[in-house]
């Protein structure tokens, strides 16, 4: 029992330092980003781990492990640890209730055994933070001081009534050292008090924190007391959502004649006897423990008394009523593993013991390295999106530069044309707005009142400087009306063309300024250019006399008015008024006026585009230095941070799932690649059967492309169309521990497409293939995933003959692509050569795998077979070789062929568009089949029937039989055809 039990605690602790590793090397990856300066103090928050999630790890990886013995009594409590540890340590005291005489026994104080290289006794208080000892020693003398022991005295384990009364002493706990097997990976065994004030539970509560639990309750009596039910209700508010799992240990009753001040010699003959402790002795020689009732309410635990099993059944709710006897299993609870409590009915099963505590110790490893891939995922998330987010910047920075410079100059055109082509315009617009206005001018001259009124008298003559102020009054008068208004029917005409092109201007500009302001240097530039356009190109909806546009016209005004002649003093009154007004309006030139306005319009116009040029040219440098940047981190994060993070997510996830499924068993070899061997097995984690794929990598690149894969391969939602990878496990025995290998565990399906084709596969099998492929590949592109290695090998085929795409191992989002050159040559596209390329190279791989579909066979076309190398090969693609048209080619599939593997990625259809063509090509081949079935069941005469054989030769029939079999197993009915 012991040695099983340090087994499982050494395996636990190794498995909990690989998880530590793993949480040092996170925290430091996530760190070592942050230090880059490639992502911002917000986006490095975004990815790292929180306290909750820091906080849940260091309760299982940094704290030590504790069997945390509880019972009714301390007879219990000391019999359960003495099995545990194989060897009594403390002693026995019968319990109160096996006995006639009914003596008192004294409070126990808490105990807690710990590793030592010799047998040590001592009292220590505990530390502030919880009920471990290990905080203060207390220099006390105690009985094993005096003596040697074998078994610690009873007088040192008790409380008497002097140090109950003692608060030092009486919150004091007995720390025991051993040097045995079970202790020596830092596990302790903690015996909570029995018999003293300090309930369970609030002993429970200070020492939870410090260490991580494995809950015994040990129970020598038939049934629960009223307090002890109280105890265990308290207990499961511990974790009321997911339920404390305590393990419930029966223990068997001590004979009559046992006594504690017996031998240790005869104590631990009877206690061999009752199995307490191991026993050379024969089972048949093992002595029966005291018989209880023999009723029974469950198959599971057929010696358990009935109240005591429904107490904890049914008030309690540890255990359940189960007909048949259960499997220990994990329950997942809110995404974590949970093991429900069990009860081990005497020492006959205290091997279940040893199988519960793997299980728990296996759930806390469980949910630290869930939390751990949880965070890993995470982090690859937000690397995917920040390298989108950098890849889009790059991308749309210069065609918004482009766009801004197009939309100027298109805005800077279209008004100097109204500058000057439609000066005819402006001066009907000024000689309609003067004829209109002019009877209304003459009215409001004439009521005027002059500035400076008291010194004028309409009925006396007055002097020249005079004559001139009025003058003067009037002139501003009728000019500022007749500006005002000449000004709004310009405005209505210019903002009709400015309007259709600085919108959109103005949007691009305001993007282009938070780009700048990203920049840091001169975040004024976008601003700037605002303001400069909205100054060159608007004239101001309020007129006012500030309008540069408005007090050009103006002045100009001004300058076109005759001065008035004065030979003699005039009388000032409202006929005065009237003439001087109508005189002035006389000697407008609308033709002079508007020849101006154009002129300084067009001027304005040059100065403003300059500007906006010279402005736009330095925002363009400024932001091609940010891009560089830019380009930078992004590959950072796509050669270096990404691939760290998904190694650690690899390794968290692969030791989850040996934890909960093992190593899978690999049967027969199924094939090899350049990379692994391919393997298959029964079952693993209840899927059936599997492929295992085997890869050893073999250097660090290798192994950040092999996590590269697994991550975006399980990432994938699970679709009828792709293989599904179900899980991973690295063993590390492999290479004698040097070299470890990754095994990838997928659904295992019958055959690859190259083997299928190869052996024969009629015609509409292989388009509903080609359906199927192309169906896959959307998925992926769907969810901004590239395959980037479509072959014949990598489309597997089930029962059915349905085809999955598999062997994702090239397979990354777009934004993270580094620009490898990767894929089998012929299935290549040109663009890859350049390492600059998007998803429609998997538009062009299907191309070349829909010539071999429509081929029916797997050799290569001609211009490739003559090609003596791989280099050889790849240049004949890059120089636009293609694959070779066939004789049982049909037309609409050669056209569709060319159009996937054109040249130009953007001539290449979309899949969305490929689909349904497919769709139309396999519905005139059910035509034409269903006409050839008419045609042998219509025509026996043997030239008619050769003639439909050969016929159905052609889309790879051989038989009538074929026609209906096939046509019935198709996925799409093509509107009920067959």
């Amino acid at each position: 029992m012991a040695e099983g039990l340090a087994l499982e605690f050494q395996r636990f602790n190794r498995n909990s330092r690989h998880l530590k590793r793993l949480q040092r090397e996170t925290l430091q990856s996530v760190e070592d980003v942050g230090l880059s300066g490639n992502l911002s103090e917000e986006q490095i928050s975004e990815i790292r781990l929180s306290e909750v999630e820091l906080s849940e790890l260091r309760q299982v990886l940094d704290v030590p492990v504790s069997v945390v013995v509880g019972g009714q009594d301390a007879y219990s409590k000391v019999v359960v640890v003495t099995r545990l540890l194989a060897e009594q340590v403390l002693p026995i005291v019968p319990p109160t209730h096996q006995h006639h005489h009914h003596q008192h026994h004294q409070p126990w104080r808490p105990i807690t055994l710990k590793y030592s290289q010799t047998r040590t006794v001592s009292l220590a208080l505990p530390d502030h933070k919880s009920s471990v000892a290990g905080g203060y020693e207390l220099v006390h003398s105690l009985h094993a001081h005096s003596r040697p022991w074998g078994t610690v005295p009873r007088a040192d384990v008790e409380l008497d009534q002097r140090a109950l009364q003692d608060p030092v002493m009486g919150s004091s706990m007995l720390e025991v050292g051993l040097n045995h097997p079970l202790l020596k990976e830092g596990v302790q065994v903690v015996i909570t008090p029995t018999g003293t004030q300090v309930s369970t539970l609030d002993f429970l509560k200070t020492l939870l924190p410090e260490v991580l639990p494995i809950l015994v309750y040990a129970i020598s009596r038939d049934e629960l007391s009223d307090q002890e039910v109280v105890e265990l209700r308290e207990l499961r508010r511990l974790s009321p959502d997911k339920g404390t799992s305590i393990l419930f240990i029966r223990v068997p009753h001590l004979p009559e004649t046992f006594s504690d001040d017996l031998p240790e010699s005869e104590q631990h003959d009877i206690l061999c006897k009752l199995r307490v402790l191991p026993s050379p002795v024969r089972p048949d020689e093992v002595q029966a423990p005291l018989p209880v009732i023999p009723t029974t309410v469950s198959r599971s635990h057929p010696q358990v008394p009935v109240q005591l099993f429904r107490t904890l059944c049914d008030d309690l709710g540890y255990l359940t009523m189960a007909p048949e006897p259960k499997k220990f299993c994990w329950r997942l609870v809110e995404h974590s593993y949970h093991v429900d409590s069990e009860l081990v009915d005497g020492f006959d099963s205290f091997s279940n013991v040893v199988h519960y505590i793997r299980m728990i110790l296996q759930s806390h490893l469980i949910h630290a390295s869930t939390l751990l891939n949880q965070g890993h995922n995470r982090c690859m998330r937000k690397f995917i999106l920040f390298a989108f987010d950098m890849a889009r910047e790059i991308q749309i920075t210069p065609r918004r530069i482009s766009y801004a410079r197009e939309k100027e100059a298109e805005l800077y055109e279209s008004l100097m044309a109204i500058a000057s082509s439609k000066q005819d315009e402006i001066r009907v617009v000024i000689s309609d707005t003067v004829d209109k206005m002019k009877v209304d001018l003459l009215d409001k001259a004439a009521a005027y009142e002059f500035k400076d009124g008291e010194s004028l008298s309409t009925s006396e003559a007055i002097c020249g400087r005079q004559v001139r102020q009025c003058t003067g009054e009037i002139q501003e008068l009728v000019i500022g009306s007749l500006n005002g208004e000449v000004g709004r029917q310009l405005v209505d005409r210019v903002d009709v063309m400015r309007d259709s092109y600085l919108g959109t201007l103005q949007r691009c500009l305001e993007s282009l300024e938070k780009d700048c302001r990203a920049c840091g240097e001169n975040p004024h530039i976008g601003d700037a250019l605002k303001q400069m356009v909205n100054a060159a190109y608007q004239v101001q909806l309020t007129v006012t006399t500030s309008s540069s546009v408005l007090r050009s016209l103006w002045e100009k005004m001004k300058q076109l008015v005759a001065a008035m002649p004065g030979r003699t003093p005039p009388v000032i009154d409202a006929e005065w008024k009237r003439k001087v007004a109508s005189e002035m309006i006389s000697s407008l030139s609308e033709a002079k006026l508007t020849k101006s306005i154009c002129a300084q319009f067009r001027e304005r116009l040059k100065n403003s585009h300059d500007s906006f040029l010279g402005s736009l040219k330095q925002l363009e440098a400024q932001l091609t230095s940010r891009l560089e940047k830019t380009e930078g981190q992004q590959t950072r994060i796509k050669k270096v941070d990404a691939p760290k993070l998904a190694r650690l997510s690899l390794e968290s996830t692969s030791l989850r799932d040996m934890i909960l499924f093992g190593m899978p068993r690999l049967d027969r070899e199924l094939g090899r690649g350049q990379y692994g061997v391919v393997y298959g097995c029964e079952s693993w984690g209840g899927f059936r059967p599997c492929a295992v794929k085997s890869l050893v990598p073999l250097d660090e690149k290798h192994w950040n492309d092999l996590a590269m894969e697994f991550h975006y391969t399980r990432s994938v939602p699970e679709h009828e169309r792709i293989v599904a990878l179900r899980g991973s496990v690295i063993d590390h025995s492999y290479g004698q521990g040097e070299t470890p290998a990754v095994l990838l565990i997928m659904d295992r399906l019958n055959r690859d497409l190259y083997s299928a084709i190869k052996n024969g596969l009629d015609w509409l099998i292989r388009l509903q293939i080609s359906l199927d492929v192309a169906q896959g590949i959307r998925f992926l592109h769907s969810q901004g995933l590239v395959h980037r290695d479509i072959k014949l090998k990598n489309v597997l085929l089930d029962k059915n003959n349905r085809a999955k795409l598999t062997d994702l191992g090239f397979c990354k989002p777009e934004a993270m692509m580094s620009g490898s050159i990767v894929g089998t040559p012929i299935h290549m596209a040109p663009e890859l050569f350049t390492g600059h390329y998007d998803n429609s190279v998997d538009v062009y791989a299907f191309g070349i795998l829909f010539w071999y579909i429509c081929a029916g066979h797997v050799r290569l076309p001609l211009i490739f077979e003559q090609c003596q190398s791989k280099d050889q090969l790849w240049n004949c693609v890059k120089k636009g070789a293609r694959p070779e048209r066939l004789p049982v080619f049909e037309d609409k599939c050669w056209c569709l062929m060319q159009e996937c593997w054109a040249g130009d990625p953007s001539k290449r259809p979309l899949l969305g568009d490929v689909e349904p063509r497919l769709m139309e090509i396999m519905e005139m081949g059910v035509i034409k089949l269903q006409e050839c079935r008419e045609q042998i069941d219509e025509n026996e005469e043997d030239s008619k029937v050769d003639s439909a054989v050969d016929a159905t030769e052609q889309f790879g029939f051989i038989a009538r039989e074929d026609v209906v079999q096939l046509g019935n197993s198709l996925h799409y009915s093509i509107n009920g055809l067959l």
